[in-house]
């Protein structure tokens, strides 16, 4: 076994900090890589295979792409479990680190993460996972990139690493509170996915089909009235749905609201630290996301604030890239939003959270999907996401929903 080491993390992390006994992580640890499908063509089901997109919070979300059986008995080698710490070790989100959670039990990764497994049972993988995502570890993977355009960290530098050894009841204290956030975040999913069925239920959609219909016709005059020529667009599957919705009295999203897009200042502006610049991948369901974040100057920022810092209650919606992902925000944030979000602010009686709920449903998937298909990156113009259909339901309909 070899011997630990004494560091002065200053020399490493430029910080004036004590001397720590350290050990590597080539010390206490395997470091493997994973590797991706012949064609990067993934399965609907099966092994959940992880990228570095899925990182969030120091876990792992769950809208997976998976891989078959076969390639992960092929790959066992980058078979991951929960407890394993993972890097993202190439592109724009090097640096970033989860720790694999409880409930995923077994999954595989691409070869853009490296995957640390904690041998020594003196080190608990929370607690590495936390170092390496704070500013001391963050600093070590800084000083260790390579490459310019794109950036890349071998093994050997991972393995270089050092980790201080701490008390392990002290670790395990962290580790705790860890698995306690991921466990509520799993909860508040669970209650998510619950509030959307009373929705349906209430909207009369819990057993609403959205299947393709193979064949269908469609008249010239549909085609030129839409200014869509594209097949998907006419799927009668769509004109059901909306002819549902329509049918309860619905309201157009225009209607309800009004609507405020955000702003592009250019990526020559980013910072590495400053005031936040909230872009398409911050924005999640359940909150903003510390996802490859970006940072303007405070200076950038006083000139932009007043015009494009979104306010508590406000609805922050996607129309980009990943467009019709909804969420209300709930606390002072000091930032601006980019271009690809609209700031949604009610003008009608109607309770943000429900609207946001209606937005991230199979309701308004469904609406969007049609609306942003037929180009080669999704975009949702302001004017069809005036005209999104929704539904207001009763209060004491929107009450049994907890809204």
């Amino acid at each position: 076994m070899p011997s630990s080491k004494n560091l002065n993390l200053k020399a490493v992390c430029g910080w004036k900090l004590k001397i720590f006994q350290t050990k590597s992580i080539g010390e206490i640890s395997k470091v493997v890589y994973g590797t991706t499908p012949s064609g990067g063509v993934f399965e609907k089901r099966g092994i959940p295979f992880i990228r570095s997109q899925n990182f969030s919070l120091l876990s792992i979300v769950d809208d997976f792409v998976f891989c078959s059986e076969d390639f992960h008995k092929q790959n066992k080698k980058s078979k991951v479990v929960s407890g394993d710490i993972l890097f993202a070790a190439v592109g724009a989100t090097i640096g970033q680190v989860a720790v694999i959670q409880e409930n995923i039990k077994e999954a595989n990764i691409n070869q853009n993460i490296a995957a640390v497994k904690i041998k020594d049972e003196k080190f608990n993988p929370y607690f590495v996972g936390l170092f390496f995502a704070s500013y001391f570890g963050q600093l070590q993977i800084e000083r260790l990139v390579t490459g310019n355009a794109q950036f890349y960290i071998n093994s050997e530098q991972i393995r270089n690493f050092v980790v201080p050894i701490l008390n392990k009841k002290f670790q395990d204290e962290i580790a705790e509170i860890i698995q306690n956030v991921q466990k509520e975040l799993e909860n508040s999913k669970v209650l998510y996915s619950q509030a959307e069925d009373l929705l349906l239920d209430g909207l009369e959609l819990k057993d609403f089909k959205v299947e393709s219909d193979l064949s269908y016709i469609v008249n010239l005059s549909e085609i030129k009235s839409t200014h869509r020529a594209d097949a998907e667009y006419f799927q009668p599957k769509y004109d059901k749905l909306i002819s549902k919705i329509k049918n309860q009295n619905a309201k157009m999203l225009g209607d309800l609201t009004s609507m405020k897009k955000g702003i592009e200042p250019g990526g020559d502006v980013y910072q590495d630290g400053g005031k936040l610049f909230i872009r398409v991948s911050s924005v999640s369901k359940q909150g903003l996301i510390d996802k490859d974040q970006k940072y303007l100057s405070n200076e950038l920022y006083q000139n932009l604030k007043n015009n494009f810092e979104p306010e508590i209650g406000e609805i922050l919606l996607t129309k980009d890239a990943t467009p019709g992902i909804a969420y209300v925000l709930k606390e002072k944030v000091e930032g601006v939003v980019s271009s690809g979000i609209m700031r949604l602010k009610l003008k009608e009686d109607v309770e943000s959270e429900y609207l946001s709920l209606c937005i991230n449903s199979v309701i308004g998937k469904m609406q969007i999907e049609r609306d942003s298909g037929g180009s080669i990156i999704e975009h949702w113009k302001p004017e069809q996401i005036k005209n999104l259909q929704i539904k207001n339901l009763t209060k004491p309909a929107k009450k049994q929903m907890n809204y």
